[in-house]
């Protein structure tokens, strides 16, 4: 039988995933794939409480040093 009859959800699933990725991220790049997934876990755990993703991005973002340009780009021209 075919898909589309005997799971007609299966191709909205897809479809809006795909739309999903075109849109938050223009694209899906296989190299950049574990940070998308890294920050959708983050956002998709702290969903329910705003106040708590909050602190955790305040808190990552005082433990961590700045970045500069040089640093963000240094790793696209070695890999």
């Amino acid at each position: 039988m075919a898909a589309h009859i005997e799971l007609p959800w299966v191709h909205r699933v897809f479809s809006n995933l795909k739309t999903w990725a075109l849109g938050v991220y223009h694209g899906l790049r296989p190299q950049h794939l574990q940070a998308y997934l890294d920050e959708f876990v983050f956002r998709f755990n702290r969903r329910r409480t705003r106040h708590a993703a909050f602190r955790s991005i305040l808190a990552i973002g005082v433990a961590i040093t700045p970045a500069t340009y040089e640093m963000l780009i240094a790793s696209e021209t070695q890999g």
